[in-house]
């Protein structure tokens, strides 16, 4: 049976309850996610051929900086850098670098901002000069996913039924899930109950309640959903070297639906981002 607590009375840490926020706590998070979503479209003019990851990185500490808010990845459990720069084959928690990005490339950029103690948690796919088809395909199926899962958000229903959606969607269009990560939790704290998972059965999970609120994530393969994880303890990729994709947004549970904070201020949903 999950446990639900208003978040004003839960402590700061993750205790394994569903913490509820009211609305004035919803607007502290549309503030910290809208600046995460506003740093994501700037981005879109720095994603060319030649580009290093490092260099993206850099505008994001940057970005953060003359707003007030900090990355929430830089110093984070080890991490040192300010967002994740996923290309090509990496799943997930790409380390920026001084590689730079090349034609035929895809990437996701993962910025979590840290305002006024709220977490905005979002990441989206940009592709770098002319892209193959089969990538731009995976791009459209990754962020239908991603839709149809938040399409299936709202109260009494269960996260099974957000899971089921991502994979349904996905399994038919030949493409696979990735199960070794998941959504989660998010606001006050940068992960936090429950967990998100991308596949699964309907009317199975944790129940939705008006005033949570998550991630979701889904991380979609070309080939198959194995990965593995390399020495560096972070970077995930898949382990037949297929592309990979991720979009996530941060969402709230309303009374009638759910809330998108992370929505982009320029309209932008796949690339090209025009």
């Amino acid at each position: 049976m999950q446990n639900y607590i208003q978040a004003k009375s839960a402590p700061i840490k993750n205790t394994g309850i569903i913490r509820l926020y009211d609305q004035e706590e919803f607007e502290g998070m549309r503030r910290a996610s809208q600046l995460t979503a506003t740093c994501l479209d700037l981005l879109v003019p720095m994603i060319v051929p030649g580009v290093t990851t490092q260099e993206i990185d850099d505008f994001v500490f940057k970005f953060g900086k003359e707003h007030g808010a900090a990355p929430a990845t830089l110093n984070y459990r080890g991490y040192t850098k300010s967002c994740c720069t996923s290309v090509n084959h990496v799943v997930c928690h790409g380390i920026p670098n001084d590689k730079p990005l090349r034609d035929g490339d895809i990437v996701n950029i993962d910025v979590t901002y840290v305002l006024d103690g709220w977490h905005g948690d979002s990441s989206r796919m940009y592709t770098v000069g002319a892209i193959k088809r089969a990538a731009e395909r995976l791009i459209e199926v990754t962020y239908e996913a991603l839709m149809r899962g938040i399409a299936e958000v709202r109260p009494g229903a269960h996260t099974g039924d957000i899971g089921a959606a991502i994979q349904e969607y996905a399994e038919g269009e030949r493409c696979s899930v990735v199960r070794d990560f998941c959504g989660h939790g998010v606001g006050l704290l940068f992960h936090d109950a429950p967990n998100i998972l991308h596949f699964g059965r309907r009317g199975e999970g944790v129940e939705l309640r008006a005033g949570m609120i998550f991630t979701i994530e889904p991380m979609i393969n070309l080939g198959r959903p194995s990965v593995k994880v390399l020495n560096d303890g972070w970077t995930a990729v898949t382990r037949d070297r297929s592309l990979s994709a991720q979009y996530e947004h941060s969402i709230g549970v309303t009374e009638t639906g759910c809330d998108i904070f992370t929505l982009s201020p320029a309209g932008y949903t796949v690339p090209p981002y025009i």
